[in-house]
């Protein structure tokens, strides 16, 4: 399969640069992939789990939540607001945080804003719980 370059950033500064035969990631509209000679495109990147086939047919998966995605004459680059390996999540923290956000749900007092951030804080919690297990 033909491969292309592309470019990983967070906030935490260059996280992956190399070819690549596809990178799926979840947009805002919904999953899209990019595989090589894909035409000019732009959009912004919700929260999920973003797969990456590597030039030698190896795959692996982070979790993305939010950012942005282009790609420009044939280079890819993804600017994330997070993104993290799977095999660099810490699957017990997550799965404390998906308690916590839950437990924070469960209150019947919240106001919109609170019960926002806490569906937000589960929703995150779940990327990375699905990433980190592969499931």
């Amino acid at each position: 399969m033909a491969t292309f370059p592309l470019q990983v950033v967070s906030m935490d500064g260059l996280i992956y640069e190399g070819q690549v035969q596809q990178i799926i990631v979840r947009t805002v509209q919904g999953d899209v992939a990019i595989l090589a000679r894909h035409m000019n495109y732009c959009t912004a990147l919700g929260m999920g789990r973003a797969r990456i086939l590597l030039e030698d047919g190896t795959e692996k998966e982070a979790a993305c939540i939010g950012g942005m995605l282009s790609v420009m004459d044939g280079t890819c680059r993804v600017i994330s607001t997070t993104w993290e390996w799977g095999e660099n999540i810490d699957l017990e923290r997550a799965k404390a945080a998906k308690k916590k956000a839950e437990e924070r749900l469960a209150d019947t007092t919240l106001s919109k804003e609170a019960r926002v951030r806490a569906e937000a804080k589960l929703y995150r919690a779940l990327v990375r719980i699905s990433t980190a297990s592969k499931e």
